[in-house]
């Protein structure tokens, strides 16, 4: 595969290739105890790629190894990159955070809140952009509460399209009064319904033209074609088993080999560690790699800042492996750090992250000016250590 980013020695840019070491440990433990098939990391500071490791299999059985270019589903690691496709159209001025989500999708202009009457005030698209509109998801496996169920009645991920998708969802309750409560849910998918609505374009389509191409993310899409699914890394878990099992789950986890007809802005991609590094690069330079410039510097600056309330933030809230609470609040589409010693994370001021429920990760530390990719192919579940913390307070090591 072509270069990711320059690479460099980690001494030459302040990184202790010792201490980066013992990241390719603790993974490398994890794959001799069985606890995972295989690992990618990629580690890059000041545009220079100066750590790539590749550790175990991609498939156990029978046993293929990993590969730098080997392709991951990376679930809800989509949902920085719909914020960044949401962002080349506040970048035409297309949409504005304080403008009513009706505006774009007029279904949900009679929505109602969780009492049946009107809400006190109708979702926004900021609110759309930080969990906090009054949406749930449906999705895992409950229970469900008035909402969710109102969803799965609908038959939401049934839908044939984003815009079908976008006028069931408008037709169940909100979860909660806009504004109120920070609650993991699918508004990253109605993302992908108003960016088909304002460009006429499919999503998938849309992310290709302004992200993919110039980026040059070539193996990141919401399929994998044909000749490369042999690079494709099988998913596993270890719910209720005691040993890596292949994830089998209709609905929840696809072939991957065609477009599907419901792109899912909020989980739907699949990507190299390489591709995903060029993205994070791209924002870490504020919206331009190699020349291209995708987004304006304003629009990643408005991307990566925490955009909750002090009283939402002093609530506490908890998303899977992410949380809201002291020092870290929520961007678009992603976890925000603006006072990194108050949330007790070793990171600096502005770093912006996410995760996948398929064992991928990520952050971009603007202050230290880093970036740092990982995908493990394991689906994330109570125990697991791997993740943001962990690897944080190792780069917190090789930094010092």
């Amino acid at each position: 595969m072509d270069a990711i980013l320059p690479p460099a020695d980690p001494q030459s840019v302040g990184l202790d290739p010792t201490a980066l070491a013992r990241i390719d440990a603790l993974l490398a433990e994890q794959i001799e105890a069985r606890q995972l098939a295989g690992a990618v990391v990629l580690i890059a500071r000041h545009g220079k790629l100066v750590h790539a490791s590749v550790q175990g299999l991609k498939i156990l059985d029978p046993a293929e190894p990993a590969a730098l270019d080997t392709i991951f589903p990376i679930f809800s690691m989509t949902k920085p990159v719909t914020a960044a496709a949401m962002m080349v159209l506040h970048d035409r001025g297309l949409w504005s955070p304080d403008d009513p989500v009706a505006k774009h999708l007029p279904e949900f202009a009679q929505v109602k809140g969780p009492d049946g009457a009107a809400p006190g005030h109708a979702p926004t698209m900021r609110e759309l952009m930080t969990h906090t509109a009054g949406f749930g998801y449906a999705i895992g496996f409950g229970p469900f509460d008035t909402t969710d169920k109102a969803y799965l009645a609908a038959d939401i991920w049934g839908a044939p399209d984003l815009a079908a998708f976008a006028r069931r969802v408008a037709t169940a309750p909100l979860a909660y009064a806009p504004g109120t409560q920070f609650r993991y849910s699918l508004s990253m998918d109605l993302q992908g319904a108003i960016i088909e609505k304002l460009t006429g374009r499919s999503l998938p389509d849309f992310m290709r033209e302004t992200l993919f191409a110039p980026l040059g993310m070539a193996d990141t899409d919401f399929f994998v074609s044909a000749e490369k699914q042999p690079r494709l890394a099988t998913l596993y878990h270890m719910y209720g088993a005691t040993e890596l099992t292949v994830l089998d789950v209709p609905g929840f986890i696809r072939d991957g080999l065609a477009v599907p007809a419901l792109a899912s802005g909020g989980g739907g991609l699949y990507a190299t560690a390489g591709d995903y590094a060029r993205f994070a690069q791209m924002l870490l330079n504020r919206g331009e790699l190699d020349g291209a410039r995708v987004l304006s510097a304003e629009a990643v600056a408005l991307m990566t800042a925490n955009h909750l309330p002090k009283a939402l933030i002093d609530h506490g809230f908890i998303a899977g492996a992410q949380s809201v609470g002291p020092g870290r609040g929520y961007g678009f589409n992603g976890a925000v750090f603006f006072d990194p010693a108050a949330a007790k994370v070793p990171v600096g001021t502005g770093t912006y992250q996410w995760d996948g429920a398929g064992g991928a990760w990520f952050w971009i530390d603007p202050e230290n000016d880093l970036l740092f990719v990982g995908l493990i192919g394991r689906m994330m579940q109570e125990g697991m250590t791997l993740y943001q913390l962990e690897t944080q307070k190792l780069i917190a090591e090789a930094l010092a």
